[in-house]
């Protein structure tokens, strides 16, 4: 599921942001404004809800 806040990647291949990551800002009527930050630019883009995914957050545990 996709909320605000949460990070997603562009799926679609023929988008010029594939692979890209970002924070989502706003999720209405099936679009997305995803935040994307990088080095000196910030840009938010709005996408359809099927050329994102969820990217799933967290480090491994550390062991013993």
């Amino acid at each position: 599921m996709i909320f605000p806040g949460s990070v997603v990647r562009v799926t679609n291949v023929d988008d010029t942001y594939y692979g890209f990551q970002g924070l989502v800002q706003r999720v209405t009527d099936g679009k997305v404004a995803v935040l994307f930050e990088g080095g000196n630019w910030d840009k938010i883009i709005t996408f359809r809800l099927a050329e994102l995914e969820p990217v799933e957050i967290g480090g491994k545990k550390k062991g013993k």
